[in-house]
């Protein structure tokens, strides 16, 4: 059963991080060595945080075992098991093993050492080293491999030279230290140290931000109101990156442009131009290619190549960015329509959801489960319940995250809610529970920080976005952002449960996740100090994020953010107001039409089916009653023919009997007996062909 629980743990979070990838990336547009890297580093760490809660179940599974024999062995010191009366069979190993019952998603030894090795060391080296340089080359607009790699080797000299900087220096400090031992263990647990340091410095901010943001975000999402406001807030913020995300790829079109008109096709960068141009959109390349033969220009100064990667790199960036803008104009249309709908038939009184557009939502799911009636309840009625409901139990587990964060260095008494629930499981060997507040503490806290990370905007440079329109360097980047924050996250809630001697000070078996962590008492400054008083500071960050701090201080500085009480935000919901009329008269128009296209089609179609019917049934009636009628007649007229033909030859043998002498008058009956034979077998054969042949022969 074991081995059964992991595999499939392995088989599901593959997938998971599959779905995401296709959900956020283009799997046959983007370069394969993009994707496998993001997939990669999103495996590893969905593995991280499914696969910790069967580390700890085992794990207290071994310290029951250990326990349970230290107290027979320490029970049979004392000279008890040769004692009159006593059982010595109930200290044997079977009563331990009865008393401490393996777990169903037991592991057994020498997995997960080796599992937690693996995963680990591959998701820093691709952190630290692989995912950075394929940052700059996935970015680098150079026209040859070589010429990507040597940029991207360039870009990250600096980056890998301050890393190697700051490792030396500590390498130095534990050298110097008198009573520590420069060895690989150790230089393995300054090295974990250091990046777990740097993650759960940027784990806190992005948590406190996360354990305020989300259960407010589905209390407020209870509000028609709200979500409406802030979807024409969002509109109106968008129509002008729109714009300028336009504007900025005609300018850049226009350079490609005039590069395409001065460099020959005989010239020895034209293949680079070439290049620049399948990147174009093809409206765009269209255009260029009607407009090269008429426009050339004469005098026109050629490129360089570092001016043709500077201009591919441009080209790049504009493109990705209007496609993006695009898909997200066409989304926030579609949710702001939708919640119009939602307040139409909130103030109906007939009990039907009514779409707008109701093309758009043609499908079987809409038709037979998800229908009109079906959709009207949910929205109208049951999302507002359920989303205060869930949002009450989002708050919930918040609070209990900041006061474990808080209180979790108590072990005596046990303050930490999380260690309170593990211990009363422990004591009852109930590893289910074990299992299940560790995976929805763990998870939770994940949401709390992949959410933000998914969120979080840098001036429209990094930007993760929905419907396969994230960049390759957005992707990489949440790629890199994952492997540095999911490790010092597992290792701060197992800090919670007291899983941690490190920071619980207490003698017991130590997780295989921490055991290859190394020990952090070899820096006491860490141990002692950072990583137990840092994390405090969710509180303060908590606080912050509540009364907005962050957003109005982004609204100062001209990033505009959606605060309730601001005349500039109530401005950007009147503007996109009238942009969601203007684009629903121009969709209303374009629905009228495709209904008129639809129903001249449809009747043509239905007309052209019913016209040959009709033809058909026409021709099966003459088929049924004409052609017998049609058949007898033209035999009858054959046989008058026939008959007419015999009078004729009669006459015509008549005429010639007058006209010979008497002395051939025998000879003349033979040949009309042989005349009347034939003309017997003519009338047999009933053939028009014999017949004119015949005509002949008598002539």
């Amino acid at each position: 059963m074991s081995a059964a629980a992991l595999s499939v743990v392995v088989v599901v979070v593959f997938f998971l991080a599959l779905y995401l990838l296709q959900r956020y990336g283009d799997l046959l547009k983007q370069q394969r060595m993009v994707l496998l890297g993001t997939l990669l580093s999103w495996y590893l760490c969905f593995l991280i945080v499914f696969i910790l809660p069967l580390d700890v179940s085992t794990t207290v599974y071994n310290q029951c075992i250990h326990d349970s024999s230290n107290h027979t062995t320490s029970f049979s010191q004392n000279g008890q098991f040769n004692q009159p009366g006593t059982n010595s069979s109930s200290h044997s190993p079977l009563s331990v093993t009865k008393a401490c019952e393996k777990p169903w998603s037991y592991v057994p030894d020498g997995v997960l050492p080796v599992f937690w090795r693996v995963v680990y060391w591959t998701s820093q080296f691709l952190t630290w080293l692989l995912l950075p340089f394929m940052q700059s080359y996935a970015q680098s607009g150079a026209f040859s491999r070589v010429g990507k790699i040597k940029t991207a080797l360039i870009e990250n000299a600096i980056y890998y030279g301050t890393y190697l900087l700051i490792f030396i220096s500590l390498l130095i400090y534990v050298a110097a230290h008198p009573k520590w031992k420069l060895r690989w263990p150790e230089i393995q647990t300054i090295g974990i140290a250091a990046a777990n340091t740097w993650g759960l410095f940027l784990l806190v901010l992005l948590l406190g931000y996360g354990l305020v943001e989300i259960p407010r975000s589905y209390w407020l999402s209870s509000s028609h109101d709200f979500l409406l406001a802030k979807a024409y807030f969002k509109i109106a913020k968008l129509a002008t990156e729109k714009a300028t995300a336009e504007e900025n790829l005609a300018d850049v079109m226009e350079e490609v442009a005039e590069v395409h008109e001065s460099v020959r096709f005989n010239h020895i960068f034209r293949k680079h131009v070439d290049t620049i141009l399948t990147k174009c959109p093809i409206k765009y390349q269209e255009e260029m290619g009607r407009n090269v033969e008429s426009s050339r220009r004469e005098y026109v100064s050629l490129p360089t190549k570092n001016g043709l990667i500077k201009l591919h790199k441009k080209v790049i960036s504009a493109v990705q960015r209007h496609s993006q803008t695009q898909v997200q104009w066409s989304i926030l249309l579609d949710q702001a329509f939708h919640l119009e709908d939602v307040a139409k038939s909130r103030s109906s009184p007939v009990r039907i959801f009514t779409h707008s557009f109701p093309l758009a939502h043609r499908d079987w799911i809409r038709r037979f489960i998800y229908t009109p009636t079906v959709e009207w309840y949910w929205e109208c009625v049951l999302r507002q319940a359920f989303c205060r409901l869930l949002s009450v139990l989002l708050a919930l587990l918040s609070a209990a995250v900041v006061w474990s964060e808080c209180t979790f260095f108590s072990t005596h008494p046990a303050l930490s809610l999380f260690a309170v629930f593990v211990q009363k499981a422990e004591q009852h060997h109930n590893y289910i529970c074990i299992e299940m507040v560790c995976f929805i503490g763990i998870l939770f806290m994940c949401v709390c920080v992949y959410s933000t990370v998914f969120r979080i905007r840098f001036f429209n440079y990094y930007h993760l976005v929905p419907h396969h329109q994230t960049d390759a360097y957005s992707l990489q980047f949440s790629g890199m952002l994952f492997c540095r924050l999911t490790p010092p996250l597992c290792l701060n809630f197992l800090g919670l449960i007291h899983m941690d001697s490190a920071f619980s000070h207490r003698d017991r078996i130590q997780t295989t996740y921490t055991s290859i962590m190394g020990s952090m008492r070899l820096l006491p400054l860490i141990s002692d100090g950072f990583y137990i008083y840092y994390p405090m500071l969710v509180l303060l960050l908590c606080i912050a994020t509540f009364y907005n701090l962050g957003s109005r201080c982004l609204n100062l500085l001209g990033f505009h953010q959606y605060i309730t009480d601001d005349d500039l935000t109530s401005d950007l919901v009147n503007e996109g107001k009238e942009l969601i009329r203007r684009e629903r008269r121009k969709r209303q128009r374009a629905e009228d039409g495709e209904n008129r296209r639809w129903v001249r089609s449809f009747f043509r179609d239905k007309l052209s089916v019913l016209a040959h019917f009709f033809l058909v049934s026409v021709k099966c009636v003459c088929d049924i009653f004409v052609s017998p009628r049609q058949a007898w007649r033209e035999r009858y007229a054959v046989q008058a023919a026939l008959g007419r033909t015999k009078a004729g030859y009669t006459e015509l043998k008549d005429d010639q009997n007058n006209s010979v002498p008497e002395s051939n008058t025998n000879v003349t009956r033979e040949d009309g007996s042989e005349e009347e034979q034939h003309s017997d077998l003519l009338q047999d054969n009933f053939s028009d062909e014999g017949l004119s042949n015949r005509r002949c022969d008598l002539h």
